[in-house]
Protein backbone atom coordinates (compact mmCIF):
# COMPACT_ATOMS: atom_id res chain seq x y z
CA UNK A 1 0.00 0.00 0.00
CA UNK A 2 1.61 2.88 -1.27
CA UNK A 3 1.93 6.21 0.90
CA UNK A 4 1.18 9.72 -1.11
CA UNK A 5 3.87 12.32 -0.85
CA UNK A 6 2.99 15.98 -2.70
CA UNK A 7 5.62 18.83 -2.93
CA UNK A 8 4.90 21.60 -4.53
CA UNK A 9 2.20 20.35 -6.55
CA UNK A 10 0.63 22.79 -8.54
CA UNK A 11 -1.90 23.07 -11.70
CA UNK A 12 -2.77 25.79 -14.25
CA UNK A 13 -5.23 25.69 -17.11
CA UNK A 14 -3.81 28.08 -19.50
CA UNK A 15 -3.79 31.52 -17.40
CA UNK A 16 -5.94 30.01 -14.71
CA UNK A 17 -4.10 29.01 -11.30
CA UNK A 18 -6.13 25.77 -9.83
CA UNK A 19 -3.80 24.05 -7.72
CA UNK A 20 -0.81 26.48 -5.61
CA UNK A 21 2.04 24.68 -4.05
CA UNK A 22 0.69 22.09 -2.44
CA UNK A 23 2.34 20.33 0.19
CA UNK A 24 1.05 16.96 2.19
CA UNK A 25 1.66 13.75 3.48
CA UNK A 26 -0.64 10.48 2.70
CA UNK A 27 0.25 7.87 4.91
CA UNK A 28 -0.55 4.07 4.35
CA UNK A 29 -3.99 2.80 5.13
CA UNK A 30 -5.29 6.41 6.13
CA UNK A 31 -8.78 7.72 5.55
CA UNK A 32 -8.30 11.40 4.18
CA UNK A 33 -10.57 13.81 3.08
CA UNK A 34 -10.24 16.36 0.96
CA UNK A 35 -12.80 19.62 2.06
CA UNK A 36 -13.49 22.45 0.94
CA UNK A 37 -16.00 24.62 -1.41
CA UNK A 38 -16.48 23.98 -5.03
CA UNK A 39 -14.49 25.16 -7.13
CA UNK A 40 -11.39 25.04 -4.30
CA UNK A 41 -9.50 22.55 -6.65
CA UNK A 42 -10.57 18.92 -4.67
CA UNK A 43 -11.45 17.55 -8.10
CA UNK A 44 -8.81 18.13 -9.87
CA UNK A 45 -6.27 17.33 -6.94
CA UNK A 46 -8.10 13.61 -7.14
CA UNK A 47 -7.77 13.22 -10.85
CA UNK A 48 -3.45 14.29 -10.37
CA UNK A 49 -3.52 11.27 -8.18
CA UNK A 50 -4.93 9.22 -10.84
CA UNK A 51 -3.25 10.40 -13.48
CA UNK A 52 -6.22 11.69 -15.09
CA UNK A 53 -5.23 15.15 -15.38
CA UNK A 54 -1.48 16.03 -15.39
CA UNK A 55 0.86 18.18 -13.18
CA UNK A 56 1.71 21.72 -14.18
CA UNK A 57 4.74 21.97 -11.64
CA UNK A 58 5.64 19.55 -8.53
CA UNK A 59 6.40 16.44 -7.96
CA UNK A 60 4.37 13.54 -6.50
CA UNK A 61 5.48 10.43 -5.48
CA UNK A 62 4.11 6.84 -4.31
CA UNK A 63 6.12 4.93 -1.57
CA UNK A 64 8.82 7.43 -2.23
CA UNK A 65 9.12 7.07 -6.13
CA UNK A 66 7.61 9.62 -8.75
CA UNK A 67 4.64 9.02 -10.34
CA UNK A 68 4.48 11.83 -12.38
CA UNK A 69 4.84 10.37 -15.51
CA UNK A 70 2.78 7.11 -14.55
CA UNK A 71 0.17 6.25 -16.69
CA UNK A 72 -3.05 5.40 -15.52
CA UNK A 73 -2.94 1.56 -15.49
CA UNK A 74 0.88 2.04 -13.54
CA UNK A 75 -1.03 3.42 -10.42
CA UNK A 76 -2.99 0.42 -9.01
CA UNK A 77 -6.14 2.82 -7.85
CA UNK A 78 -9.85 2.45 -8.23
CA UNK A 79 -11.99 5.77 -8.88
CA UNK A 80 -15.07 6.31 -7.96
CA UNK A 81 -17.36 9.01 -9.63
CA UNK A 82 -19.70 11.43 -8.69
CA UNK A 83 -21.90 10.09 -11.53
CA UNK A 84 -21.41 6.26 -10.85
CA UNK A 85 -19.89 6.02 -14.42
CA UNK A 86 -21.62 2.69 -14.74
CA UNK A 87 -22.06 1.35 -18.46
CA UNK A 88 -25.95 1.33 -18.96
CA UNK A 89 -25.80 -1.53 -21.19
CA UNK A 90 -24.41 -3.84 -19.66
CA UNK A 91 -25.76 -6.04 -16.12
CA UNK A 92 -25.05 -5.33 -12.62
CA UNK A 93 -22.90 -8.29 -13.06
CA UNK A 94 -20.70 -7.22 -16.00
CA UNK A 95 -20.14 -3.65 -14.58
CA UNK A 96 -18.65 -4.92 -11.06
CA UNK A 97 -16.53 -7.31 -13.32
CA UNK A 98 -15.51 -5.09 -16.17
CA UNK A 99 -12.08 -4.23 -14.42
CA UNK A 100 -11.50 -7.75 -14.39
CA UNK A 101 -12.41 -8.50 -17.70
CA UNK A 102 -10.48 -5.83 -19.16
CA UNK A 103 -7.46 -6.60 -17.07
CA UNK A 104 -7.38 -10.31 -19.04
CA UNK A 105 -8.19 -9.07 -22.59
CA UNK A 106 -5.84 -9.94 -25.36
CA UNK A 107 -5.14 -7.12 -27.80
CA UNK A 108 -6.73 -9.74 -30.61
CA UNK A 109 -9.60 -9.80 -28.73
CA UNK A 110 -10.92 -6.93 -30.46
CA UNK A 111 -11.52 -7.72 -33.54
CA UNK A 112 -15.67 -7.27 -33.95
CA UNK A 113 -16.75 -11.22 -34.04
CA UNK A 114 -14.33 -12.27 -31.19
CA UNK A 115 -14.92 -9.56 -29.07
CA UNK A 116 -17.99 -10.73 -27.52
CA UNK A 117 -17.29 -14.34 -27.32
CA UNK A 118 -14.09 -12.94 -25.38
CA UNK A 119 -16.32 -11.42 -22.97
CA UNK A 120 -18.47 -14.21 -22.41
CA UNK A 121 -16.01 -16.77 -21.73
CA UNK A 122 -13.59 -14.17 -19.06
CA UNK A 123 -16.91 -13.86 -17.09
CA UNK A 124 -17.61 -16.83 -17.03
CA UNK A 125 -13.70 -18.04 -15.68
CA UNK A 126 -14.08 -19.17 -12.44
CA UNK A 127 -11.84 -16.29 -11.29
CA UNK A 128 -13.62 -13.81 -12.23
CA UNK A 129 -17.14 -15.11 -11.46
CA UNK A 130 -16.20 -16.21 -8.14
CA UNK A 131 -14.39 -12.93 -7.34
CA UNK A 132 -17.62 -10.70 -8.44
CA UNK A 133 -20.36 -13.05 -6.60
CA UNK A 134 -17.64 -11.94 -3.62
CA UNK A 135 -17.89 -8.72 -4.00
CA UNK A 136 -22.03 -8.51 -4.77
CA UNK A 137 -22.26 -10.37 -1.65
CA UNK A 138 -20.25 -8.34 0.18
CA UNK A 139 -22.34 -5.00 -0.67
CA UNK A 140 -25.91 -6.57 -0.59
CA UNK A 141 -26.00 -6.96 -4.50
CA UNK A 142 -26.20 -10.66 -4.62
CA UNK A 143 -29.97 -10.11 -5.42
CA UNK A 144 -29.70 -7.33 -8.55
CA UNK A 145 -27.07 -8.93 -10.77
CA UNK A 146 -28.92 -9.43 -13.49
CA UNK A 147 -30.49 -5.81 -13.63
CA UNK A 148 -29.29 -2.54 -15.71
CA UNK A 149 -28.05 0.13 -14.16
CA UNK A 150 -31.61 1.73 -15.15
CA UNK A 151 -33.22 -0.75 -12.69
CA UNK A 152 -31.31 0.54 -9.67
CA UNK A 153 -31.68 2.86 -7.20
CA UNK A 154 -29.74 5.75 -6.58
CA UNK A 155 -27.97 4.09 -3.79
CA UNK A 156 -27.95 0.58 -5.48
CA UNK A 157 -26.25 2.75 -8.20
CA UNK A 158 -23.48 3.89 -5.82
CA UNK A 159 -22.82 0.05 -4.63
CA UNK A 160 -22.60 -1.25 -7.88
CA UNK A 161 -19.78 1.50 -8.58
CA UNK A 162 -18.04 0.83 -5.41
CA UNK A 163 -18.25 -3.14 -6.22
CA UNK A 164 -16.80 -2.32 -9.56
CA UNK A 165 -13.70 -0.27 -7.42
CA UNK A 166 -13.51 -3.00 -5.18
CA UNK A 167 -13.29 -5.91 -7.01
CA UNK A 168 -9.83 -5.08 -8.53
CA UNK A 169 -8.22 -4.81 -5.08
CA UNK A 170 -6.17 -1.52 -5.96
CA UNK A 171 -3.49 0.00 -3.70
CA UNK A 172 -5.51 3.06 -3.56
CA UNK A 173 -9.21 4.43 -3.75
CA UNK A 174 -10.02 7.56 -5.00
CA UNK A 175 -13.86 8.13 -4.24
CA UNK A 176 -14.83 12.08 -6.13
CA UNK A 177 -18.13 13.26 -3.61
CA UNK A 178 -20.19 9.85 -4.70
CA UNK A 179 -23.04 10.66 -1.88
CA UNK A 180 -24.02 14.11 -3.77
CA UNK A 181 -26.58 12.56 -5.58
CA UNK A 182 -28.36 10.71 -3.24
CA UNK A 183 -30.92 11.41 -0.08
CA UNK A 184 -30.16 12.13 3.53
CA UNK A 185 -31.41 8.40 4.74
CA UNK A 186 -28.94 6.63 1.59
CA UNK A 187 -25.87 9.14 2.37
CA UNK A 188 -26.04 7.92 6.23
CA UNK A 189 -26.03 4.41 5.23
CA UNK A 190 -23.73 4.70 2.41
CA UNK A 191 -21.42 6.19 4.73
CA UNK A 192 -21.17 3.91 6.96
CA UNK A 193 -20.60 1.01 3.92
CA UNK A 194 -17.63 2.92 2.95
CA UNK A 195 -16.06 3.15 5.92
CA UNK A 196 -16.53 -0.56 6.84
CA UNK A 197 -14.94 -1.11 3.65
CA UNK A 198 -11.81 1.09 4.87
CA UNK A 199 -11.76 -1.03 7.82
CA UNK A 200 -11.76 -3.94 6.07
CA UNK A 201 -9.59 -3.95 3.11
CA UNK A 202 -7.31 -1.51 4.72
CA UNK A 203 -5.98 0.19 2.01
CA UNK A 204 -5.65 4.55 1.39
CA UNK A 205 -8.52 5.87 0.50
CA UNK A 206 -8.27 10.24 -0.56
CA UNK A 207 -12.19 10.88 -0.54
CA UNK A 208 -13.54 14.26 -1.78
CA UNK A 209 -16.69 16.44 -0.39
CA UNK A 210 -18.17 19.63 0.47
CA UNK A 211 -20.21 18.07 2.87
CA UNK A 212 -18.51 18.37 6.46
CA UNK A 213 -20.81 15.86 7.94
CA UNK A 214 -19.05 13.85 5.43
CA UNK A 215 -15.48 14.79 6.35
CA UNK A 216 -15.97 14.47 10.02
CA UNK A 217 -17.54 11.26 10.27
CA UNK A 218 -15.58 9.50 8.27
CA UNK A 219 -12.10 11.02 8.14
CA UNK A 220 -8.77 9.65 10.01
CA UNK A 221 -7.08 13.05 8.69
CA UNK A 222 -9.38 15.88 7.03
CA UNK A 223 -6.97 18.27 4.35
CA UNK A 224 -9.05 22.06 4.44
CA UNK A 225 -8.48 23.76 1.01
CA UNK A 226 -9.95 27.19 -0.58
CA UNK A 227 -8.76 28.68 -3.86
CA UNK A 228 -6.54 25.60 -4.45
CA UNK A 229 -4.19 25.86 -1.46
CA UNK A 230 -4.27 23.93 1.80
CA UNK A 231 -6.06 25.73 5.03
CA UNK A 232 -5.63 22.93 7.59
CA UNK A 233 -4.38 19.64 7.77
CA UNK A 234 -5.74 17.15 11.05
CA UNK A 235 -8.13 14.94 12.46
CA UNK A 236 -11.73 16.07 12.95
CA UNK A 237 -11.49 17.13 16.46
CA UNK A 238 -8.60 19.44 15.26
CA UNK A 239 -9.95 20.80 12.69
CA UNK A 240 -13.47 21.52 14.76
CA UNK A 241 -11.79 22.48 17.89
CA UNK A 242 -8.72 24.34 17.07
CA UNK A 243 -9.28 25.64 13.50
CA UNK A 244 -6.32 27.07 11.74
CA UNK A 245 -7.88 30.75 10.21
CA UNK A 246 -11.70 32.21 10.46
CA UNK A 247 -11.95 30.63 6.83
CA UNK A 248 -11.98 26.93 8.39
CA UNK A 249 -13.70 28.17 11.29
CA UNK A 250 -16.89 29.32 9.49
CA UNK A 251 -16.82 26.24 6.82
CA UNK A 252 -16.52 23.83 9.25
CA UNK A 253 -19.04 23.43 12.04
CA UNK A 254 -23.19 23.57 11.34
CA UNK A 255 -23.66 26.26 12.67
CA UNK A 256 -19.93 27.51 12.57
CA UNK A 257 -17.86 28.83 15.15
CA UNK A 258 -19.15 32.47 16.19
CA UNK A 259 -16.45 34.98 15.67
CA UNK A 260 -17.21 38.04 17.82
CA UNK A 261 -15.93 41.62 17.31
CA UNK A 262 -13.49 42.40 20.11
CA UNK A 263 -13.56 46.35 20.73
CA UNK A 264 -15.22 49.36 22.40
CA UNK A 265 -18.40 49.76 22.93
CA UNK A 266 -19.28 50.98 19.30
CA UNK A 267 -17.63 48.38 17.20
CA UNK A 268 -18.10 45.27 19.08
CA UNK A 269 -17.72 43.46 22.40
CA UNK A 270 -15.91 45.42 25.24
CA UNK A 271 -12.46 44.11 26.74
CA UNK A 272 -13.87 45.20 30.24
CA UNK A 273 -17.05 42.85 29.98
CA UNK A 274 -14.93 40.21 28.98
CA UNK A 275 -12.57 40.87 32.32
CA UNK A 276 -14.82 41.00 34.21
CA UNK A 277 -17.87 38.34 33.74
CA UNK A 278 -15.41 35.44 32.55
CA UNK A 279 -13.34 34.22 35.15
CA UNK A 280 -9.66 33.39 33.85
CA UNK A 281 -10.02 34.98 30.21
CA UNK A 282 -6.70 36.05 29.16
CA UNK A 283 -7.16 38.29 26.32
CA UNK A 284 -4.56 38.98 23.85
CA UNK A 285 -3.18 42.52 23.46
CA UNK A 286 -4.91 45.09 20.70
CA UNK A 287 -8.19 45.46 19.25
CA UNK A 288 -8.07 43.88 16.03
CA UNK A 289 -9.58 40.57 17.42
CA UNK A 290 -11.77 38.30 16.82
CA UNK A 291 -13.58 35.54 19.33
CA UNK A 292 -14.01 32.34 18.46
CA UNK A 293 -16.60 30.50 20.20
CA UNK A 294 -18.56 27.16 19.05
CA UNK A 295 -22.62 27.65 19.60
CA UNK A 296 -22.39 24.58 21.90
CA UNK A 297 -20.20 26.59 24.31
CA UNK A 298 -22.78 29.41 24.87
CA UNK A 299 -25.14 29.70 27.78
CA UNK A 300 -27.94 31.46 26.77
CA UNK A 301 -29.88 34.07 29.77
CA UNK A 302 -33.25 35.28 29.12
CA UNK A 303 -31.63 38.34 31.37
CA UNK A 304 -29.06 40.82 31.31
CA UNK A 305 -26.27 38.59 33.17
CA UNK A 306 -23.88 37.47 30.78
CA UNK A 307 -21.11 39.40 29.26
CA UNK A 308 -22.44 39.40 25.26
CA UNK A 309 -25.87 41.58 25.17
CA UNK A 310 -28.21 40.19 22.28
CA UNK A 311 -31.30 40.20 20.85
CA UNK A 312 -32.60 36.91 19.35
CA UNK A 313 -33.53 36.85 15.59
CA UNK A 314 -34.03 33.71 14.69
CA UNK A 315 -35.28 30.46 16.07
CA UNK A 316 -34.70 26.98 14.65
CA UNK A 317 -36.03 24.32 16.44
CA UNK A 318 -34.57 20.92 15.51
CA UNK A 319 -36.26 18.37 18.24
CA UNK A 320 -33.60 17.08 20.31
CA UNK A 321 -32.48 20.97 20.22
CA UNK A 322 -32.64 24.44 19.60
CA UNK A 323 -30.63 26.58 17.13
CA UNK A 324 -31.24 30.28 18.31
CA UNK A 325 -29.86 32.77 16.04
CA UNK A 326 -28.95 36.34 17.48
CA UNK A 327 -27.06 39.42 17.20
CA UNK A 328 -25.09 41.25 19.60
CA UNK A 329 -26.60 44.44 20.46
CA UNK A 330 -23.55 46.71 19.54
CA UNK A 331 -23.37 49.22 16.27
CA UNK A 332 -21.22 46.89 14.27
CA UNK A 333 -23.04 43.71 14.69
CA UNK A 334 -26.90 45.07 14.93
CA UNK A 335 -29.09 44.25 11.76
CA UNK A 336 -29.24 47.41 9.73
CA UNK A 337 -31.87 45.94 6.59
CA UNK A 338 -35.22 43.62 7.69
CA UNK A 339 -32.80 40.72 6.16
CA UNK A 340 -30.19 40.60 8.33
CA UNK A 341 -26.97 39.06 7.36
CA UNK A 342 -26.51 35.75 8.96
CA UNK A 343 -26.63 35.97 12.88
CA UNK A 344 -24.41 34.30 15.34
CA UNK A 345 -25.95 30.52 16.79
CA UNK A 346 -26.41 29.64 20.24
CA UNK A 347 -27.52 25.92 21.24
CA UNK A 348 -30.13 25.63 24.03
CA UNK A 349 -32.38 22.38 25.42
CA UNK A 350 -35.55 22.14 23.18
CA UNK A 351 -37.51 22.75 25.79
CA UNK A 352 -36.61 26.01 26.80
CA UNK A 353 -38.49 29.05 25.84
CA UNK A 354 -37.09 31.65 23.57
CA UNK A 355 -39.14 34.21 20.97
CA UNK A 356 -37.68 35.73 18.14
CA UNK A 357 -37.19 39.61 19.08
CA UNK A 358 -36.05 38.95 22.95
CA UNK A 359 -33.76 40.55 24.68
CA UNK A 360 -31.02 38.44 25.87
CA UNK A 361 -27.54 37.47 27.12
CA UNK A 362 -24.93 35.03 26.66
CA UNK A 363 -21.81 33.90 28.52
CA UNK A 364 -19.48 31.33 27.99
CA UNK A 365 -16.05 29.43 29.69
CA UNK A 366 -12.62 30.90 29.29
CA UNK A 367 -11.29 27.54 28.47
CA UNK A 368 -13.94 27.24 25.01
CA UNK A 369 -12.51 30.05 23.57
CA UNK A 370 -10.15 30.58 20.26
CA UNK A 371 -8.39 33.99 19.40
CA UNK A 372 -7.84 34.94 16.08
CA UNK A 373 -6.04 38.28 14.42
CA UNK A 374 -9.15 39.94 13.00
CA UNK A 375 -6.39 41.23 10.34
CA UNK A 376 -4.25 38.47 9.18
CA UNK A 377 -7.39 36.02 10.11
CA UNK A 378 -5.35 33.40 11.61
CA UNK A 379 -5.47 31.54 14.95
CA UNK A 380 -3.34 33.16 17.93
CA UNK A 381 -0.98 30.94 19.51
CA UNK A 382 -2.42 29.90 22.61
CA UNK A 383 0.73 29.81 24.21
CA UNK A 384 1.30 33.74 23.26
CA UNK A 385 -1.98 35.03 24.51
Amino acid sequence: MPSITFENVSKSFRDTQVITSFDAQIEDGEFVVLLGPSGCGKSTLLRMIAGLTDITSGTMRFDGEVVNEWEVAERRLAFVFQSYALYPHMTVRANIAFPLVMAAFKRWYHVPVVNSIARRTLMRSPEISERTARIATALELDQLLDRRPVQLSGGQRQRVALARALVRDPAIYLLDEPLSNLDAKLRTQMRAQITGLHREVGRTFVYVTHDQVEAMTMATRIIVMDHGAIQQIGTPDEIYRSPANTFVARFVGAPPMNLLPIGDEASGVRRADLATHVPGLALPDGDDLLLGIRPEKLRFHDDASGPLSATVVAVERLGSETLVGFHLDTAEDRPRTLAPETPHYAKVPADQPVTVGESCSLSFAAADVVWFDRETTRRLDPALV
